[in-house]
């Protein structure tokens, strides 16, 4: 597995980590995007994923447990620019690697 980065998503997110030079994207919206990432989260090319909020919304709860389980390929969602329900690096940090950085 390659130590780069996979993005998966909607046009908007995509296209922003294009601009920061991310090369391995995939433009995915409804139904698509979860069967699109679960080809890439089985057979992971990269070790880090970063997907669209809206796929893990659609993600049933035993692969979801699964997926915020994984370290390798290690998968951080984030939501559409704008939306309102951003999570903190402090709650991602906690969630993805089970450390609190807020009392540090």
């Amino acid at each position: 597995m390659d130590n780069c980065i996979t993005v998966i998503g909607e046009r908007e997110i995509v296209l922003g980590f294009r601009l920061l030079g991310v090369t391995n994207t995939i433009i995915a919206e409804g139904e698509k995007s979860v069967e699109k990432f679960m080809e890439i989260f089985e057979k992971p090319s990269c070790s880090l994923i970063i997907a669209s909020e809206d796929i893990k919304d659609k993600l049933d709860r035993k692969v979801l447990r699964n997926v915020e389980s994984s370290s390798m390929p290690l998968v951080v969602f984030i939501p559409l620019p704008g939306h309102q329900e951003e999570e903190s690096i402090e709650e991602m940090a906690k969630r993805i690697l089970g450390i609190d950085i807020g009392s540090v």
